[in-house]
């Protein structure tokens, strides 16, 4: 498993830049002044099975914003956070019960402008023990894992589209097995994708 830290260690260090839920929609006019409010979310790959695996969570149907839908564990920072990791590390307690010790940080990926209004800064960390999963049932309806290596393969992410706003909005998607990975959570984990294939 050390490999895959070296790996994941190398992919951090390489140049890159952010990326934004408008990169595939060019003809997008944003607000001149938007304010966009901090957030982080984690790219936690667990290393205590036969491979390494990244924990993802479907959404509670009853939320109001983004319903059912696959995220990474994360949120929006709050004042009492030092910075995006604290908060992508407190928010991944709070929503799937992973103690905050736990995760072995290894860096972040560049911010992602979100269409909602964040810009959210991808925590790529380790678990390298097992921990008793507990879901806010508010928030989490299902927490389940993805093999790295299906991830990390360019070849898996798609371009599709659907009609947003009266506009057609295009976007990537990671399907694997019954789970609709898309928008913001497949282009940050595609970002990552990129840079292992770097």
């Amino acid at each position: 498993m050390s490999d895959i830290v070296d790996n994941l260690t190398a992919a951090l260090a390489r140049r890159g830049h952010g990326s934004s839920d408008f990169d595939l929609n060019p003809d997008t006019v944003l607000p001149a002044g938007r304010m966009l409010r901090p957030a982080g979310v984690l790219i936690a790959v667990t290393l205590d099975g036969l491979e390494p695996r990244v924990i993802l969570t479907k959404r509670s149907s009853a939320l109001k914003h983004h319903p059912g839908q696959i995220a990474l564990p994360g949120g929006k920072q709050d004042d009492g956070d030092r910075d995006v990791i604290d908060a992508a590390l407190r928010e991944a307690h709070e929503e799937i019960g992973l103690p905050r010790d736990l995760p072995a940080v290894l860096g972040t990926l560049p911010e992602h402008e979100t269409v909602t209004g964040f810009r959210v800064t991808p925590v790529l960390a380790v678990v390298r023990q097992g921990f008793d999963v507990i879901p806010e049932p508010g928030e989490v309806a299902e927490v389940f894992t993805v093999p790295l290596d299906h991830l990390i393969d360019p070849a898996n992410y798609l371009i599709e589209s659907r009609r947003w706003r009266r506009q057609r909005r295009y976007y990537y998607t990671v399907p694997f097995g019954p789970y609709y990975i898309w928008g913001a959570t497949a282009r940050m984990l595609r970002a990552l994708a990129m840079r292992m294939q770097a």
